[in-house]
């Protein structure tokens, strides 16, 4: 057995410690995801959704419903699945997005491995990008299509770069389905095409024309069964804004900087189709999610696609050194995220501290009690206490909101509604301003009463 060098020892050790920050994030993921603990409103919104879908009413309910569905259908199908598994439909979407995330973090090494990247190396690239989703985002086992589709995207990669017989029917059928389980997730397949056109135009043009074939058949099976066009699902009313988008792309660059500059050198330096692949992939990432940055209620998933290109690029940056630069360029890639980790008291609480979780999840807990107690439909603007609660669904506070905000609806009715005390309860998050407007805030001080608030925000009765 050759015994391991220093730097082969170094490089070992900075991925032990990336590994050990993936861990202590996923155990904090199992963790709390069989509790009625809310993550994020997406959850509660996807549940409802999935319910609707599995009790055989509309998925798409209409433009006057307060309910707004703007996602693609297929999530909602695997969810109601997994839902009649378990039994709750918020516990299965986090399950789902469980198993995503191994599916990508294997998708990642496969491509690593079929680039010419060895065993320990390819693991850079998963690793990478898991250690990142857990320390700037909440969406790893969270009830959310995101993670799921870009796990079919991905597939679709790696069917694309076997060269089979049907191999660009199968990945164009893969994109294709990856689109309409979240029609975001688009960087991939367009990277691929301008790969494929620099590489094998013959085979461009084939990916193109399935492609096209599949979407077309999709959008007209939506409409047939939906009766209504997906384009006009997901053009929901949404404000923008420049401010939000420097903000969240400046965050977004303070942990991937270093790894777009690797990247960046290495295109650069090295003509080969996996690294041309990889940096055609970041830029086309970087272009669409930085534009989708602007707008109102959008998170760092927008860039996943980057993450995942620069995370693959990454792994081919630190393939082609040598000596102590293999172990120093990794460490330096990983580094913002565990200044980040040190500089988060936030983070540190959720994570380390296990006693927290514990007395947060009894506060949920004890949340969703009491307005399951209270008599009558619900307000929620963290709709998973709604939905806990068993609640029927009333409104979607953040697209219902974008649209009185942008003036695409009014907000006469919901004020009337809450000025009447229809609702038994009313959930506000935590901060101001308060969701759905100035009118209707005015109706709730004039109808209700706080009852309580903590760290899940504020609950209202009538007076």
């Amino acid at each position: 057995m050759t015994k391991p060098t220093p730097t082969r020892l170094a490089l070992f050790a900075v991925l032990a410690v990336t590994g050990a920050l993936c861990a202590i994030g996923l155990w904090h993921v199992v963790t709390v995801l069989p509790l009625q603990f809310p993550y994020d409103p997406n959850e509660g919104w996807n549940a409802y959704h999935t319910a609707a879908l599995m009790a055989g009413h509309a998925l798409y309910p209409g433009p006057d419903a307060y309910l707004v569905n703007n996602y693609p259908p297929l999530s909602f199908y695997g969810v109601g699945l997994m839902g009649l598994l378990v039994g709750d439909n918020i516990i299965a979407g986090r399950i789902i997005s469980l198993l995503a995330v191994a599916a990508i973090a294997a998708a990642m090494m496969m491509f690593a491995r079929r680039s010419g990247v060895s065993r320990s190396i390819s693991l850079l690239a998963p690793l990478w990008f898991v250690a990142g989703l857990l320390v700037t985002t909440d969406y790893v086992g969270m009830d959310d299509p995101q993670l799921l589709a870009h796990a079919v995207s991905l597939a679709g990669l790696l069917v694309l770069t076997r060269k089979s017989r049907h191999s660009i029917a199968a990945a164009a059928a893969l994109f294709v389905a990856a689109f309409f389980v979240k029609h975001a997730v688009v960087a991939l397949p367009i990277a691929a095409f301008l790969w494929l056109l620099i590489e094998d135009r013959r085979r461009a043009l084939q990916l193109a024309g399935y492609g096209l074939a599949f979407v077309a058949a999709g959008l007209i099976a939506f409409r047939l069964g939906y009766g209504v066009s997906l384009f006009a699902v997901v053009s929901t009313a949404r404000g923008y804004s420049l401010d939000q988008l420097t903000t969240a792309l400046m965050h977004w660059l303070s942990w991937t900087g270093p790894a777009i500059l690797a990247l960046a050198l290495l295109a650069w330096f090295v003509r080969e189709r996996a690294v041309r692949f990889s940096a055609l992939y970041a830029a086309v990432a970087i272009v669409i999610g930085t534009y989708f940055l602007g707008g109102a209620g959008v998170d760092p998933n927008v860039m996943f696609d980057a993450d995942i290109a620069l995370g693959l690029g990454l792994a081919l940056a630190v393939q082609r050194l040598d000596g102590w630069k293999r172990p120093l360029v990794a460490a330096v890639m990983v580094a913002p995220l565990f200044v980040m980790t040190v500089a988060s008291k936030e983070w540190q609480a959720a994570n380390l501290d296990f006693n927290i979780v514990k007395e947060e999840a009894f506060i949920a807990h004890g949340d969703i009690a009491f307005m399951a107690a209270q008599k009558g439909p619900g307000l929620c603007e963290m709709l998973a206490f709604c939905y806990w609660a068993g609640k029927p669904v009333a409104v979607d506070m953040f697209n219902v909101g974008q649209a009185f905000e942008t003036g695409a609806r009014s907000d006469a009715e919901v004020a009337r509604a809450v000025e009447a005390k229809h609702y038994a309860v009313i959930q506000f998050d935590p901060g101001e301003p308060y969701a759905l407007g100035e009118n209707v805030y005015q109706a709730l001080m004039k109808s209700y009463r706080l009852h309580h608030s903590d760290d899940f925000g504020t609950f209202y009765v009538p007076k």
